[in-house]
Parts: structure tokens; C-alpha cells; sequence
């Protein structure tokens, strides 16, 4: 968003010192002028803001449609840092070692505390983050994707604009038959914050949960998944303001338009399930 110039370059600096071959570059100003940048690091400036899932498609048809042009795409939060000079390494030895695997979830830790707040680690099992494992979803603004799995499945949803997008490119993913990791030795520093922070967090993230069930799951699972997710808002006990705005996004979701339904098979609903997350909660 062009507002964290420092926070950008510590990021640039980072990715340039990755051990191996260099990382190309590409930063897309979402709707913003893009700050200075080191030389040789590419950019595209919107003239609009068009969501986290909509810039970061920018971002992938950059390196030519689809990001053919490469064979790995990073993606990092603009005030992230990577910790370790290897990190890119990893990826590319992971990503030769099983090609099945088509997604990374890095570990998102505070760089003052090292701590992994708990809805950073994309499983339920979640109490210890130092454990990699497979898994059913990852981490928007830290991980890696094969560009293989953007050729096959598309890209991430536009219109959810904020909010479970990775989700639905990860069911997308996995029903075409890819795996997703969860990888704890490859690390991005970010401060630790509130998604509750955003103004629009409990629309988005209540309607773009309908979409995303109404997107991808078979029919009979639908009102499962999404009566358990309204009864764990309940439980949390948000403020009233909260809880209007969660319940407009609810009823956004059903009157709007998700975009093109393609429900997975009942073979990745299993598969899920074994993976520790069926898709009803």
C-alpha cells in the first residue's frame, strides 16, 4: 500500500542477501505509488486497490500469464523479513525433492519475541509451530507456490478482495491433486498484530466464508461448514458492532456473486480429513 518504505527495503534487502541463485523481483503498489527500490527490482503500480488476492495476481502474471516464466512464486507481506539467508534454497530443494508438493506455508514469527501466534500455524493442532507437517491451507503473506498449480487450478479470487483467498486456492490445489506444506525452518519475521485491525475484517471474513463454501464444497456439506463457523463467532463472544458487521457479510455472501462453483470431490473431502481438517470446521 505504499505506506512502510523502510519495512519494504529491509524486505528487498533480505530477499537480495538469499543464498543460491538471485531472486527476481517484482512489487506491485496496490492502488499506491510504489516507494524507491533497489535497482533491478521490478515494479507495477495500480491505479486502484484491488485486494490482497487481486494485486498478488498482478504479481504472478508478471512473470509472464500465469507466471510461467519461473517456476516458483514467493509471496511476502510488504513489513515482513525474511530471517534466514536460506530460505529460498529450501524452497527450490523442497519443491525438487517431491513434485507433488505444490504450496509452502512458511512460519510467520515476531521479530522481537520469536513467537508464532497460534492462527499463524494453517492447522488445528496448532500448540507447536516448531512442527512442520503436511497440511490443508497456508499462510497468505509468506509462502511459496509452484507455478504448475497456478496453470492448473487459476489463480487467487479476485473478488474476495480481503480474507480466505488462500483457503480456496488451497482446496483448489489440493482437489487437483497437489500438497501443501507447512514448513517451520523457513521464517518470516513479522510484528505480531490483530487481523481485527482492518475495518472491514468481520464483513469480509463472514461473507468471503460463504463464497468459499458455496466456491468449493459439495452442496451437503455446505450448511454444515458454515453452521459450525457461525457458532464458533457466537462462542468468541464478539461486541455487538462486530457481530452486525459479521452478520451483513453473512448476508452479502448469499445475495452476492462468488464467481464460478467448482464443488471438490468427495475423494479430497477424505483426503482432508485425514489430513487433520475436514472441511466442515
Amino acid at each position: 500500500m505504499g505506506n512502510r518504505p523502510a519495512e519494504l527495503r529491509a524486505l528487498l534487502d533480505s530477499v537480495a542477501g538469499q543464498h543460491g541463485d538471485p531472486v527476481e523481483v517484482v512489487v506491485v503498489g496496490n492502488g499506491s505509488p510504489v516507494p524507491d527500490v533497489p535497482e533491478g527490482v521490478r515494479t507495477v503500480e495500480l491505479p486502484e486497490n484491488l485486494g490482497i488476492p487481486g494485486g498478488r495476481n498482478v504479481g504472478i502474471e508478471a512473470f509472464g500469464p500465469g507466471g510461467r516464466d519461473v517456476d516458483i512464486l514467493l509471496f511476502l507481506d510488504d513489513d515482513g523479513l525474511l530471517a534466514r539467508q536460506d530460505t529460498a534454497e529450501l524452497c527450490r530443494e523442497a519443491f525438487a525433492a517431491d513434485p507433488e508438493l505444490g504450496i509452502i506455508s512458511f512460519r510467520i514469527a515476531d521479530p522481537e519475541t520469536g513467537a508464532t501466534q497460534r492462527r499463524h500455524v494453517p492447522r488445528l493442532r496448532a500448540s507447536d509451530p516448531m512442527r512442520s507437517s503436511r497440511v490443508t491451507t497456508f499462510l497468505g503473506g509468506a509462502n511459496a507456490v509452484r507455478t504448475k498449480v497456478f496453470e492448473e487450478v487459476g489463480g487467487l479470487p479476485a473478488e474476495f478482495f480481503y480474507a480466505h483467498e488462500e483457503t480456496d486456492l488451497a482446496w483448489r490445489a489440493l482437489n487437483a491433486g497437489w500438497l501443501i506444506d507447512y514448513r517451520s525452518d523457513m521464517v518470516l519475521y513479522h510484528p505480531t498484530t490483530a487481523p481485527s485491525r482492518h475495518a472491514v475484517y468481520h464483513r469480509m471474513v463472514a461473507r468471503n466464508r460463504v463464497w468459499l463454501a458455496r466456491r468449493n464444497l459439495p452442496v451437503l456439506l455446505v450448511p454444515v461448514y458454515l453452521g459450525v463457523w457461525l457458532l464458533l463467532t457466537l462462542a468468541r463472544r464478539p461486541s455487538r458492532e462486530a457481530l452486525r458487521a459479521w452478520f451483513g457479510g453473512f448476508k452479502e455472501g448469499w445475495t452476492a456473486s462468488c464467481g464460478p462453483r467448482r464443488p471438490m470431490r468427495w475423494r479430497t473431502v477424505w483426503r482432508l480429513t485425514r489430513l487433520g481438517r475436514p472441511p466442515v470446521i
